[in-house]
């Protein structure tokens, strides 16, 4: 039974290593169907509240703006204007959405199907 415990002490040592974060991240194929063809209401640390609508395309809509969204890897990127696309991971909770960045979480929001605000 003990080399059985070191075994398993052994095996989940790499996993154990990765930031909790890392850990519960939805890998690329959950991101696509969950937010393709929903809307997302949201704050983010740096830019405050947002709704957006995510179409299939991979057009962004919001109340007086648009954009580009794409999954690269496990990544969710972000394309406005001119700016070069921002890439987070995301953790997906049901209904709840929290973009992750290298520091740690940096905004949260909820799930909406389709899209409601008509945008």
């Amino acid at each position: 039974m003990r080399h059985l415990t070191l075994l398993f002490a052994l095996l989940a040592q790499p996993l154990l290593a990765l930031p909790l974060q890392a850990q519960d991240l939805a890998d690329g194929a959950a991101i696509k169907a969950a937010i393709s063809g929903n809307t997302v209401q949201g704050s983010m640390q740096a830019s405050g509240a947002y709704t957006e609508f995510y179409a299939a395309d991979g057009t962004i809509k919001g109340a007086d703006y648009a954009g580009r969204w794409s999954v690269s890897g496990d990544q969710m990127c972000f394309a406005y204007g001119e700016d070069p696309a921002q890439c987070w991971g995301v953790r997906i909770a049901g209904a709840q959405v929290t973009w992750v960045g290298p520091g740690g979480e940096e905004g949260t929001g909820q799930l909406i199907a389709g899209n409601p605000q008509g945008f």
